[in-house]
């Protein structure tokens, strides 16, 4: 039966640290109560409005718009009553949090039709009550006495309430722990105040009319106000930018700008070009994008380094205009991806810039085009399964150090079935007493991982509108003052805003720096959108061999194997390879190397040899999807659009139904079950994440790029990885590769190191960044100094030009930087003369800091005299200090000090290959590992290890994994012994037993005892 009552004042969890359920649980909730009304009312926001309208229209339930406005004394709920009242709410959000005079009041008062508005506050509602549609709230235990009182002498009618704050009683504890993470206390020291009471849920009907017995009006009186607020949310319009064209029309702008990107791209035209852009630009001009292609061709045309991605690298016009490089007619990329007649969801354009050039490029949009126009897109930041356990933790009163000694076990994932299976049931908890709370507080934790905790600005989203984006979402300042609309991506995108990627990526930095080296060391300039290098057959064996460490999209342990398993170098076949690599993809990996390599096949069915020539008969791309869903089951490319969205982000109930829909289209049209089932498994090989075509063409262009610098400019290619952070790996494991590629990598040096790492012939130079504890405002100073005044002559010399504070001269020393100024001294020697000077200096009393005054000897004075004959540093002392000056080991790579004490003989690396089906020794550095589950959830590992020779792959198995997950940390030593398996040519150790050296002594030569695990 339908409720003759309705919730109208409602909290979700995004009601940030008070609320407590999502929006699809209060909706169903709602819906299994009997109630056909329903009001969403987060405090001051709509952070989860659009997300709350489609699980309404799921559930069946009549969604009402509002906001709980919390303004200083001023306290009210508003409800949109009208379309415009939507566009004014989302006005009132942003004045709340943007404009410091905002009032209520003023505000609610300026549009009497089209909100409500429900206060308890005499006054405010006094205030309101002749410019208004006001009601008084009355919520039961919060002086409903005085507030039915006030309802009678203002002639406002009574409005029952709950006030909602989580759907069911049981979830009140959540409730009081997320406020008290909120307000960083313990649950025990609380206050009533702090928290609301545990009758604040979601009450059905029948509660509700017996507490508002003695008041049946204000039961009507909310019903009959839900049925006046408007509920039947209708698509919203797409939002685009308006391009600042003057007089001139924008699609001729846009035209003339094709025109001339034919002449640039293709020196002339062709009918195939000219039948593409027709098409295109029909699809344009229909679709309203004229004005944002243009938007986005600016943008990219002040920084020439960049690359369009995503279904935007279809679009010929995209490629005409310099957005995107990759030649979509050439590698017949289809623009029905990016914009089709039957696309109703606005598509957006993804523009990667190099990572140190995004928020320059992003604050010259919002200069150009004003705050007011231009925000950023929020992040939901919710509670991840470590920071979920280890704030739980902390509220209990559990002490740091526990929490610690459990968070770290969690690693930074949780098995699909919860935090609780897997503290359970893990490897690495095997052993380690969890006694009471900790089971409660597990509990807990699984939930409190749905629940978001703050918002952040999302990397790159950056939304554009004619007019003030306030009037079509709620907008705020983020924590470093960004404008952001209060809705992420998903959102924003329901919401008709168009928006545009402005996003950072690390390797398009390193090009740029390594094509600006080359300029410098041989005055060639390479242009970066003419740098075309797929043909170039040096490129393509790099790429064939996997030796692709430090390549952008193609250097992960995965990729590597792949391109060693398949050796293609290949355009074409790096394209399949950068997409087909994906988590849930692994069976259809093998097949695919498996046909690659001839091993005879026959396509699922007949109806797609032509769709999936060229990867081998493999679903690959998203457009795969779309296409196989419309061949065999009759899908429009709507339908098979919205199944490959619905696949990617796991939805299970809507997925049901998408795959009822896709077996009854392949029974209309004779496709077997067993072809269907086949087919759908595949499909569910896109899970998680998965590309389009023309994205993995962009990215692998990108790749090619940077493997034609690391094998011509290895120098500068490799300095370049570094300076800008390296990638998947460690700067060591960069380091090691520099080396294995025959470069000498030294150490920084004060004369001869700029700020970044620098290469040149066959010399790779660490740069002053990489030191640690000494001050960047010291070494901005070395720098500056050295380029006004030129390179230091002598330790005085530099003491008179540098002033430093002690510990800064310490790191210098210990980091090698000032060996080549040492004149003879070894490190002990120069440490003990520097202190001695210091300590002189340092020991004067009143005036400036000491290492700020004049040095303690003149210029041009040697200070060896002063320092007394000390032994160098034994090689281990050395690693020790380099390691914490530069966070890895320079002179020597860490395994040679473990030489003398291997009791059995390994194999080098490099070598593995030769011993294929035979079980070896091995040693190991480990420089990446990545924990998965097997098909039946047990977990294992694969991880990368190095020694001198190569890199080289393990794997733990599930056996393997329980044995020795608890014993395998980063930055250690290690013997492994297993059974050496090769597959396609791509080699890697089943890992059967483990060694972990206990113990370093002071001489590397010195044999080491290992402690065994079998």
């Amino acid at each position: 039966m339908t409720a003759a009552f309705a919730h109208l004042h409602v909290h979700s969890h995004y009601s940030l640290q008070w609320g407590v359920s999502s929006v699809r649980d209060l909706c169903r909730t709602a819906a299994e109560a009997g109630y056909s009304f329903l009001a969403l009312t987060d405090t001051n926001g709509l952070y989860g409005a659009l997300h709350f309208l489609e699980a309404a229209r799921e559930e069946g339930i009549c969604p009402i718009v509002g906001v709980d406005f919390r303004n200083g004394g001023e306290t009210a709920v508003v409800l949109a009553k009208t379309a415009k009242g939507f566009e004014v709410l989302s006005e009132m959000v942003s004045c709340r949090h943007l404009d410091p005079r905002f009032s209520l009041c003023r505000h609610v008062s300026a549009v009497p039709d089209d909100l409500a508005v429900l206060a308890r506050d005499p006054e405010l509602l006094r205030a309101l009550v002749p410019r208004a549609d006001c009601y008084v709230e009355v919520i039961p235990g919060c002086s409903e006495r005085e507030a039915l009182r006030s309802a009678g002498e203002l002639g406002v009618p009574p409005v029952a309430s709950n006030a909602v704050y989580f759907a069911r009683v049981e979830d009140h504890p959540l409730h009081r722990l997320v406020r008290a993470i909120g307000l960083n206390k313990t649950l025990s020291t609380l206050t009533a105040e702090e928290v609301v009471g545990p009758d604040r849920w979601l009450k059905p009907p029948r509660d509700m009319a017996a507490r508002f017995s003695h008041c049946p009006e204000a039961l009507r009186n909310a019903w009959r106000l839900a049925r006046r607020c408007r509920t039947d949310w209708d698509r919203f319009e797409p939002v685009f930018p308006c391009y600042p064209c003057g007089e001139r029309n924008s699609l001729d702008i846009l035209v003339e700008r094709c025109r001339e990107g034919i002449g640039r791209r293709y020196g002339k035209s062709d009918p195939a070009v000219e039948a593409r852009l027709s098409e295109e630009l029909e699809l344009i001009v229909a679709k309203g994008y004229v004005d944002y292609f243009l938007v986005v061709a600016d943008i990219v045309k002040e920084r020439p380094i960049h690359c369009g991605r995503g279904s935007a690298a279809a679009s010929l016009v995209s490629y005409l205009l310099g957005i995107t490089h990759v030649d979509p007619i050439r590698h017949g990329l289809l623009f029905g991806r990016f914009l089709n007649p039957e696309r109703k969801d606005p598509p957006d354009i993804d523009v990667d810039f190099p990572w140190d050039e995004r928020e320059d490029v992003q604050q010259s949009v919002r200069r150009r085009y004003g705050d007011e126009r231009t925000a950023r897109v929020a992040n939901h930041v919710g509670f991840g399964a470590r920071a979920a356990v280890r704030e739980t933790a902390k509220v209990y009163g559990v002490a740091a150090a526990e929490i610690r000694e459990v968070t770290r076990r969690l690693s930074y994932w949780t098995h699909p079935s919860g935090i609780e299976d897997r503290t359970r049931n893990h490897p690495r908890f095997q052993g380690f007493p969890l006694d009471p709370p900790w089971p409660e507080i597990f509990r807990l934790a699984a939930r409190l991982e749905s629940i978001p905790r703050h918002l952040a600005v999302h990397c790159g989203g950056v939304v554009l509108t004619p007019d003030r984006v306030s009037r079509h979402a709620p907008v705020q300042r983020s924590a470093g003052g960004v404008p952001i609309i209060q809705w992420e991506k998903d959102q924003a995108e329901k919401a008709g805003l168009v928006k545009i990627d402005l996003l950072g990526n690390r390797s398009l930095a390193v090009i740029r720096d390594a094509l600006a080296a080359v300029a410098r060391n041989t005055g060639k300039t390479i242009d970066y959108a003419a740098l075309d290098p797929v043909e170039d057959p040096a490129t393509r064996d790099l790429l064939a061999r996997g030796d692709t460490m430090g390549i952008f999209y193609v250097e992960s342990p995965a990729m590597r194997q792949l391109q060693r398993k398949t050796g293609r170098g290949d355009f074409e076949h790096l394209v399949i390879h950068s997409s087909i690599i994906r988590p849930a993809a692994n069976r259809y990996i093998n097949e695919y190397v498996r046909r690659l390599r001839g091993e005879p096949h026959a396509y699922i069915h007949p109806a797609l040899e032509r769709l999936l020539s060229e990867t081998y008969g493999i679903l690959v791309y998203q457009e795969d999807v779309i296409q196989v869903a419309m061949g065999l089951a009759g899908f429009s490319w709507a339908e098979g659009d919205r199944l490959r969205k619905v696949i990617s982000k796991k939805s299970s109930e809507v997925l049901e139904k998408f795959r009822q829909r896709f077996f009854e289209g392949c029974g209309w049209r004779g496709v077997s079950p067993e072809v269907a089932g086949s087919v759908w498994d595949m499909f569910l090989s896109f899970a998680g994440y998965s590309f389009c075509k023309p994205h993995s063409a962009s990215y692998a262009l990108v790749s090619f790029k940077a493997a034609y610098l690391k094998v011509h400019h290895p120098a500068e290619f490799m300095a370049a990885v570094l300076s800008n952070g390296g990638g998947y790996y460690s700067t060591f494991a960069y380091i090691s590769e520099a080396r294995r590629m025959g470069l000498d990598v030294v150490g920084p040096d004060v004369n001869g190191s700029d700020w970044s790492y620098t290469g040149k012939d066959r010399t790779v130079r660490v740069g002053l960044q990489q030191i640690r504890g000494v001050r960047r405002e010291t070494l901005e100073r070395i720098l500056d100094e050295r380029g006004r005044n030129g390179p230091f002559t002598s330790l005085a010399d530099f003491q008179r030009r540098v002033p430093c504070h002690p510990s800064d001269v310490a790191g210098l020393i210990k980091s090698g930087t000032l060996d080549s100024l040492a004149g003879g001294l070894n490190r002990p020697r120069l440490l003990w003369a520097m202190a001695t000077g210091l300590h002189r200096r340092t020991s004067r009393s009143e005036g400036p800091p000491a290492q700020m005054r004049a040095p303690l000897r003149p210029p041009g004075a040697s200070l060896e005299p002063a320092a007394p004959a000390l032994p160098d540093f034994t090689l281990r002392e050395k690693w020790i200090q380099e390691r914490d000056a530069l966070g890895f080991v320079l002179s020597v790579h860490p395994l040679a000090l473990w030489d003398g004490g291997w009791p059995h003989p390994v194999v080098p690396a490099a070598k593995l290959e030769h011993f294929a089906g035979r079980r070896v020794w091995v040693k190991g550095w480990p420089i990446t590992r990545k924990e998965v589950l097997t098909r039946d959830g047990e977990p294992m590992e694969f991880v990368s290890f190095e020694d001198e020779s190569a890199i080289y792959e393990t794997i733990f198995f599930p056996g393997a994994f329980r044995r020795f997950c608890r014993d395998l940390v980063m930055e250690r030593a290690y013997r492994l012994y297993g059974e050496v398996e090769s597959e396609f040519g791509a080699v890697h150790l089943n890992v059967q037993r483990f060694h972990v050296p206990a113990g370093v002594t002071s001489s590397p030569q010195t044999p080491r005892p290992l402690r065994a695990f079998r």
